[in-house]
């Protein structure tokens, strides 16, 4: 388990290293993997970037792990890659990204643009998502917003929208005082239907909604969807005058269906049993589902392969099937290490959860390689 548990990334990842935890605890409880018990290594690589690379090597060498699920910045990411390409190990990513990146020793759980920011966008566009003609794209400044406003600014361009109405904002990690950038998204709202696209990381998702509150910044004015802001985020806040406001992920908590029911209902009784952080109100999560979902995946893998070793796990790992928490079957792409998921896009509600109101039928295939980027077209296959 390579997840930050301290910095200002810890109010995300934490739950991922104990929903990763449970998931284990479950597997060996009927039986292990081929037999064997999984044995979980947890490092704390601290929302400290080089540190990401250190802790990789540390499991990989000397703890001789089987497989690494870990990170959640796609800094983070890029920084243990090098270490999982020389060793040739595996690392199981469970967070929507920017795309724009396939390698052979990771499996991506989460989504790609294509399932998440570009349907997304569309909505907003669309007149039952209020038809916004203007766009803030506001992000932390790192590799993951950066280059996904660069797709979007690419996907608004071809979809007419001028440059003079979209205004691209960067603040850095750990930012708190949101008031000037709240002010100009007002100030810019006044030119026309505006919405905000926020790829916010971690902890500065507090005071960002914070001042929207402040600043009576309805979602029925200027909307904000969030890439990065899920249940676990908002436990936080308060969510009253968030209403409204949108996030765009392949689950949601507030799912119904049997294995969701059954999902959520594990996870509290393992919070409670293990006497977790405010165990009473703990939520699930898109990348909670992400990691639970690879984990099992991973063991459908080797136990395919009969065996741990990364090569026989990767041939193995295509075409893997699940029945997620979703309410979708979620299957391993046999070329592109991605799995198809659906798209949702949900309202925030006063209690914190979040109210589907759109949805796709099916599951989607990834692009890893964003078609509106110049030099993509003939890497859809992959």
């Amino acid at each position: 388990m390579l997840h930050s548990l301290s910095g200002t990334m810890a109010i995300s990842e934490t739950s991922l290293k104990d929903v990763a935890l449970m998931t284990i605890a479950e597997i060996n409880a009927h039986g292990g993997v081929m037999g064997k018990q999984l044995e979980p290594v947890v490092v704390d690589p601290a929302s400290n970037w080089p540190l990401f690379a250190e802790k990789a090597r540390q499991l990989i060498s000397q703890d001789k792990v089987s497989v690494v699920f870990g990170c959640w910045t796609s800094v983070s990411r890029k920084s243990v890659l090098p270490v999982f390409k020389e060793t040739n190990s595996l690392l199981f990513y469970p967070v929507q990204y920017e795309g724009e990146e396939l390698e052979k020793n990771v499996f991506y759980t989460g989504a790609a643009p294509n399932q998440q920011a570009i349907p997304a966008t569309e909505y907003l566009m669309s007149k039952e998502g209020g038809g916004a003609k203007r766009f803030v794209l506001l992000g932390t400044d790192y590799v993951y917003p950066r280059t996904t406003n660069k797709i979007l600014r690419a996907f608004l361009h071809s979809k007419g929208v001028k440059d003079t109405d979209i205004d691209e904002v960067y603040t850095p990690f750990g930012h708190s005082d949101y008031q000037t950038i709240v002010a100009n998204i007002k100030k810019f709202a006044a030119g026309g239907k505006t919405a905000v696209i926020s790829t916010i990381n971690g902890d500065s998702n507090v005071p960002f909604y914070k001042e929207l509150g402040n600043a009576g910044l309805k979602a029925t004015d200027v909307p904000v969807v969030a890439f990065s802001v899920g249940e676990e985020e908002l436990r936080g806040v308060d969510t009253k005058p968030l209403v409204g406001h949108l996030a765009a992920w392949n689950y949601f908590e507030s799912i119904k269906n049997p294995i969701n029911a059954a999902f959520i209902k594990k996870w509290k009784a393992y919070a409670v049993a293990q006497k977790l952080p405010n165990a009473s109100t703990v939520v699930t999560n898109d990348p909670m589902e992400a990691t639970y979902v690879g984990i099992y995946m991973w063991k459908q893998a080797v136990e395919k392969a009969k065996s741990t070793d990364t090569d026989k796990v990767i041939a193995a790992m295509g075409g893997q099937k699940f029945n997620a928490p979703s309410g979708y079957v979620l299957e391993m792409d046999a070329t592109n290490h991605h799995l198809h998921k659906p798209v949702m896009i949900a309202e925030i509600k006063a209690d914190g959860q979040f109210n589907v109101v759109n949805k796709t039928k099916t599951t989607i295939r990834a692009q890893p390689w964003s078609p509106y980027i110049v030099g993509n077209e003939s890497k859809q296959k992959l």
